[in-house]
């Protein structure tokens, strides 16, 4: 059995494809523009560029983390590029702003972007003025789930205790690190990309397939009595 939620007091979201559906195809922007950053950078084609781009992304958590490692590329010049996306394809979800209303306690973001973009995207889906805070890349000195370390800062800067708070994210491996602090996590398996990979189920307490269902489904009061 899931364990009891009384006890949370903070609920920490990942940002892309989490708080919007893989269906939005938001992230196929930001995939393009990664695409074209590479090509230019190490002057190959789209095919060996996408090639570097998933290699870094599976073996350092984000493809910035190894431009970074392997390139010297600065993070700013990254996060802006890639980032310079038209957020049209998100539209305000009533649903989702609802669930998320019910939650006592503090909303919090935790996410491998920058916050610049995430209050973007939080603005687009209509739920920015129900969230706390946001744990960006910076804050993180660009230091990405799933590393412990990122992990570590965020529950500093976020001012949160693990052990009273709840962590949803739609890559089950970025949840481990969540675990090993005492967190609640929950597996949003909407079929992100690379969703399953290192899917550990003793780290997943909860497991969804969409967040406004999921919210839903919480006992009362917090969700539909």
């Amino acid at each position: 059995m899931p364990p009891a939620l009384d006890h949370i007091d903070s609920w920490i979201f990942d940002l892309d494809n989490t708080l919007y559906p893989p269906s939005a195809k938001l992230f196929d922007l930001i995939d393009a523009r990664m695409g074209a950053f590479i090509m230019r950078l190490l002057n190959v084609d789209a095919v060996e560029a996408r090639r570097v781009q998933k290699q870094y992304f599976h073996d350092h958590g984000t493809t910035m983390a190894g431009l970074m490692r392997h390139h010297g590329v600065h993070p700013e010049d990254f996060l802006v590029d890639v980032h310079n996306i038209a957020l049209d394809r998100l539209t305000a979800d009533p649903r989702l702003r609802v669930g998320l209303e019910r939650l006592p306690g503090r909303k919090l973001v935790f996410t491998n972007a920058d916050a610049d973009y995430a209050a973007r995207v939080l603005e687009a889906r209509g739920i920015a003025d129900l969230f706390d805070g946001i744990c960006d890349i910076r804050v993180t000195r660009y230091v990405p789930k799933p590393d412990a370390a990122a992990y570590g800062m965020m529950v500093e800067h976020l001012g949160i205790d693990p052990a009273k708070s709840l962590f949803v994210e739609d890559m089950a491996r970025n949840l481990t690190p969540a675990k090993a602090l005492g967190m609640t996590t929950v597996w949003l398996d909407n079929g992100s990309e690379s969703g399953h990979r290192d899917h550990l189920p003793d780290h997943v307490d909860f497991h969804a397939i969409d967040i406004a269902d999921w919210l839903d489904t919480l006992p009362s009061p917090w969700g539909i009595s």
